[in-house]
């Protein structure tokens, strides 16, 4: 503070009266002569000033509320901090934090000997390709991440946040779970998360990230989100530990074979997506937030296409084998017909028998989902059946039209199948297909047999438009097994049995086996060059973009979990 010349006492800042000292009258006499102040005199601050010093030290402790060791331990491990994560992420100097300053009240355990600011997680919003995201994120440094109650609020708050303006929540999950010193309020504040993602579900996006260990009931809040990000090497997900699961079943695991990041991509469909290190998973993240809305009620974004919307799809019919027995690869096919060949594939490693993903035709968002004849030849199966049913869902709630390549002999036979319970779970993908709002396409480019193609978003359980390729097989089974059942005792009883059999399955496919029996009767809309795809695909997609459909009054369906 600067005195007034030629006062001994002034009024500060906060509005009191202060007495200027001894040393301080010399200097403005010295002033008063036009001669400069001592320089050993110290400038005193005002009682704001004060205070603005010691909320910039607050903030500085906050940045760094875990100790350079516990960040160095983090590196070695091939992790990042929880701040290096951030910036990774949202768009530069974006980040807007909220309850910095938070600290626990638990008491009892020595815990009270111990109180960082954020309490171990850093929650707020910033900017995503400049979209607005809000977020929380983990600190493995403070308590190992663990969840206590003022941690839990900071994430209820955002997650309410979120929810009111209509925003997506991603979380950056490392930590060790409840925290054991705060009991049984820990698992309360947890069910507060769990009752948001659930409140949010279907509204906003939320994405879990899961870059360290996630165990216990804190796996209960990715599994209730619409996708998983996990990294190899680092990231962890179980219920029990391997400690556990020895005492109880004798069975001798790891911590990776148990939960780790290859075990939920290929194994239990837990991970929807895997990157070899965290710079790339949050890169990841960003990408597929450029395919989603920000909320229920808005529109996928949308950018300007590079890719002529009335390019042919010249390499399609180099792509279909000659022989309707012979595997291709459907993920070539879909590249052909999306903007720029760009397709972010959902569950790569998993259920890999039927492919989901995201892609964009003439700038515009789709869902695409087809049956993939490399793999058991497309039959639809248990978890074929549950992939495809969320992604469905998925994409029905956020507005994002629906594209069908359909190429299934049927649900895949046998007794595994039976027993695990292919009727209710192969019923997902029927259900989530009836109950879609969005624009739907079918495009059959080979096989539809049976219920599996009935399942397949046909028109006969509500796809907007169908259409199928000359090399489209539309029938309850394929020529043989028909043959076989209709004909048996005729082709027993013939001269030469196997000459017969074939001159009836050649009857079967020119009369049935083809896509002119149900273009005929309108259960494809028209039977299109390949070539073609793309095209049709633009004009369709265009004037179904106002299409408007309202459910039935309900609470809820029941659908077969």
């Amino acid at each position: 503070m600067v005195a007034k010349p030629g006062l001994d006492s002034r009024e500060s800042s906060a509005g009191s009266l202060t007495t200027m000292s001894d040393e301080e009258a010399r200097d403005e006499e010295t002033q008063a002569q036009g001669e400069p102040p001592s320089a050993t005199v110290a400038r005193t601050l005002t009682p704001i000033e004060d205070r603005l010093d010691e909320l910039a030290k607050l903030k500085e402790e906050a940045l760094h509320a875990g100790s350079e060791a516990a960040a160095e331990r983090q590196h070695k491990r091939g992790k990042l901090t929880v701040r290096e994560r951030i910036d990774l992420f949202v768009d530069p100097g974006t980040f807007v934090e909220l309850d910095m300053l938070a600290r626990h009240r638990a008491v009892g355990f020595g815990i009270e000997n111990s109180r960082p600011l954020t309490d171990g997680v850093v929650t707020g919003w910033g900017m995503v390709d400049g979209r607005k995201v809000f977020l929380f994120a983990q600190d493995f440094t403070i308590f190992g991440g663990a969840l206590g109650e003022v941690y839990a609020q900071k994430i209820h708050k955002v997650m309410d946040l979120a929810e009111s303006v209509g925003a997506p929540v991603v979380g950056l999950n490392d930590g060790g779970g409840a925290r054991i010193q705060e009991g049984v309020v820990s698992l309360d504040a947890y069910g507060g998360i769990f009752f948001r993602n659930v409140k949010a579900s279907g509204v906003v996006p939320q994405i879990s990230v899961v870059l360290g260990p996630c165990a216990g009931g804190a796996v209960y809040s990715p599994a209730m989100t619409d996708f998983i990000f996990m990294v190899k090497g680092t990231s962890l997900m179980f219920i029990t530990g391997p400690e556990v699961v020895k005492s109880v079943t004798g069975e001798d695991v790891t911590q990776e074979q148990l939960g780790g990041a290859m075990t939920h991509a290929t194994k239990s469909g837990v991970a929807t997506f895997v990157a070899d290190d965290e710079q790339s998973c949050l890169q990841m993240v960003r990408y597929l937030l450029s395919f989603l809305p920000s909320n229920n009620l808005e529109d996928p974004p949308y950018y300007a296409p590079t890719d002529d919307p009335d390019r042919s799809c010249d390499g399609i019919p180099a792509l279909m084998p000659d022989a309707s027995n012979k595997p291709y690869d459907m993920k070539k096919v879909i590249a052909e017909v999306v903007d720029d060949g760009d397709f972010f594939e959902v569950f790569p490693l998993w259920a890999m028998n039927i492919v989901c993903g995201f892609a964009r035709i003439d700038g515009h968002v789709v869902g695409i989902v087809g049956n993939q004849p490399q793999v058991f030849a497309g039959c639809l199966d248990i978890e074929a059946s549950e992939k495809a049913g969320r992604f469905v869902r998925t994409c029905d709630a956020f507005n994002i039209p629906l594209l069908t390549f359909v190429d299934v002999p049927g649900y895949r036979p046998g007794t595994d199948q039976e027993y695990g319970g292919i009727i209710r779970h192969g019923a997902k993908i029927l259900y989530a297909y009836c109950e879609a709002t969005v624009p739907r396409i079918q495009i059959i480019t080979r096989k539809g047999y049976g219920g599996a193609y009935v399942s397949m978003n046909s028109k006969s359980i509500g796809a907007d438009l169908a259409f199928a390729w000359p090399s489209a097989e539309i029938a309850v089974m394929g020529p043989a097994p028909a043959v076989g059942i209709i004909f048996r005792k005729e082709i027993e009883s013939a001269d030469d049995p196997e000459a017969r059999r074939q001159e009836l399955v050649d009857d079967y496919t020119d009369r049935l086996a083809n896509p002119y029996a149900a273009a005929e009767r309108g259960f494809v809309d028209d039977v299109i060059d390949p070539r073609d795809t793309r095209r049709v695909l633009v004009k369709s997609l265009q004037m179904l973009r106002t299409k408007r459909e309202q459910l039935p009054q309900r609470k809820h369906g029941n659908g077969p979990l």
